[in-house]
């Protein structure tokens, strides 16, 4: 179980229903270390001004997360957390590492912004 203030996605089926459900979603998988807690402490911040996402966490570790861990678009990423953002069911944009507050928001501008059409 990861420590934060975000919702948790603890299954695979978790996961997908959360992505099917809603329109715009923002998934953080990791750990609780160095290069993880400040991005969930971004998200957790973000969360009151991106009322149109919804942010949730899940850990690294668990069996379950290989549905993040599996995917084509992190093939390759050699640090965590591993952050993975959803429009429509659909990858959009996927990080790896440590991200400042600036690098997020510039994101979830971008990926989510109500002119973007799926």
């Amino acid at each position: 179980m990861l420590y934060t203030n975000l919702q948790h996605l603890e299954s695979a089926a978790d996961h997908q229903k959360v992505i099917n459900e809603n329109e715009n979603v923002m998934v953080i998988c990791g750990r609780m270390g160095p290069m993880c807690i400040p991005v969930y402490g971004i998200a957790e911040e973000l969360e009151d001004e991106y009322k149109h996402i919804k942010f949730y966490d899940m850990e690294f570790d668990n069996p379950e997360s290989s549905v993040i861990r599996n995917l084509p678009e992190v093939r390759g990423f050699m640090g965590i957390p591993f952050t993975i953002y959803y429009r429509n069911g659909k990858v959009v944009k996927a990080t790896s590492g440590i991200q400042n507050k600036e690098q997020v928001k510039a994101i979830l501008n971008k990926e989510f912004s109500a002119e973007v059409t799926a």
